[in-house]
């Protein structure tokens, strides 16, 4: 048994936290969402309004990126901070600035102000994201652990779909109006302080603590698990990031065609979330299964000819990365013990965070030497199924314990 997990029956956090705890965390999850997807829809009326500034064509598409950059950046230092000063007391800080820095620009009118005020979201979302799931991993133990870590995954697919279409329908009026969501973080603050409970490590004596003995930090297979999540995350937001480009390269461009294939591709991602909890722990697909599925649908989507053939491999592939990204997360909250979570979570949430930015870098990339973005696609999708490949032949023999390899055994 990893030694991070603690037996139920001694595990009193777990006792004291329940549902209504695991609903705020997956709230608070939720925002570094919003961030990603709810600006999409206005970037070309707040392009207009800012045509005059130099350089605007470059950054105003910044604004919209620049919190996960940022995020990347600092989730290990949050991390640390999360070891340090406390994983409720950062959260609740946390979740009032991303409200103040997310409204600002509703009364800022410069651009370079707006995009500080966005690097600032993305500070709190660092201290947000991990700190919501290390107390996950603080709270909850075993398979229950591993359920909400999933469902961390369906909330944060459900609501990017219903930020994007809240992020248009606000956006037709003013191109400002989509900040006032952010302002959701002060009504979620108070609410969090009132109902999560202070994590405590295991208790002293407990057959949990006598039979796990302390070990260092396990930087050499966190890097492991870190660099698979990298990929990962760049797997994960190819088909939200790139659909609508890949169905307007086959002659569909209408808005609401657009908005359709996202939302199924969407409920096909909380799919294979809903699977990862029907299997048990011993019984779940390895990490190159789940790969080789990602493959499979990139390559579909890469070669397809026809809107239908599209959308299937669209649906299959998202059914890989909602089973993927619990996987990934699960294996790394295994490495870690109570007084290093806040650390390798920290760190897990930079590795994907630094996908997502990445992933439109890596496609535009591949679009020259593959000879268009379909093409890109499926050299994406032969890339994974290389990966699932390796992994699984070095999964038949011992791995350093450093290694992509270790981490997903």
């Amino acid at each position: 048994m990893p030694a991070s997990v603690v037996p139920p029956s001694h595990d009193h956090n777990t006792a004291t936290a329940g549902r209504l705890p695991a609903v705020m965390l997956m709230a608070g999850s939720c925002l570094p969402v919003l961030g990603a997807v709810l600006l999409a829809p206005v970037l070309p009326r707040m392009q207009d309004h800012f045509a005059d500034v130099p350089g605007s064509a470059a950054l105003v598409p910044v604004v919209l990126t620049v919190p996960a950059l940022s995020l990347a950046l600092l989730a290990p230092f949050a991390g640390m901070i999360v070891d340090r000063l406390g994983r409720k007391r950062l959260l609740i800080l946390a979740t009032v600035l991303y409200a103040l820095f997310g409204t600002a620009p509703l009364w800022l009118d410069s651009l370079p102000a707006i995009l500080v005020s966005r690097v600032l979201v993305g500070v709190a979302e660092a201290a947000i994201m991990t700190a919501c799931t290390t107390l996950i991993g603080d709270y909850y133990s075993g398979e229950l652990r591993d359920r909400y870590l999933a469902l961390q995954t369906m909330c944060a697919s459900a609501s990017a779909t219903l930020f994007f279409v809240l992020g248009g329908v606000l956006g037709a009026a003013d191109w400002r109006a989509p900040f006032w969501l952010y302002a959701i973080g002060l009504l979620l603050a108070p609410v969090m302080a009132r109902v999560l409970p202070a994590p405590l490590p295991p208790k002293p004596g407990t057959e949990a603590e006598v039979s796990l003995p302390i070990r260092p930090f396990p930087v050499r297979r966190m890097a492991g698990i870190c660099l698979l999540t990298v990929f990962g995350a760049v797997v994960f937001y190819t088909v939200p990031v790139e659909m609508a480009y890949l169905l307007d390269d086959l002659g569909t461009d209408s808005t609401s065609a657009i908005g359709a294939v996202t939302a199924v591709a969407s409920a096909a991602t909380v799919l294979g979330s809903v699977l990862f909890t029907c299997f048990t722990p011993d019984r779940r697909p390895q990490l190159p299964a789940l790969l080789a599925l990602c493959a499979a649908g990139f390559l579909m989507m890469g070669l397809a000819d026809s809107l239908p053939l599209l959308i299937a491999g669209a649906v299959v592939n998202c059914v890989g990365t909602g089973l993927l990204l619990p996987s990934l997360v699960t294996r790394a909250m295994s490495l870690l013990d109570y007084a290093d979570r806040g650390r390798g979570m920290g760190l897990w949430t930079a590795a994907f965070f630094l996908g997502e930015f990445l992933c439109p870098l890596v496609l535009l990339a591949g679009k020259g030497p593959a000879g268009g973005l379909a093409p890109a696609v499926a050299l994406l999708g032969v890339t994974a199924g290389g990966l699932a490949a390796a992994l699984l032949l070095t999964a038949r023999r011992p791995a350093p314990a450093g290694s992509p390899e270790s981490a997903q055994q």
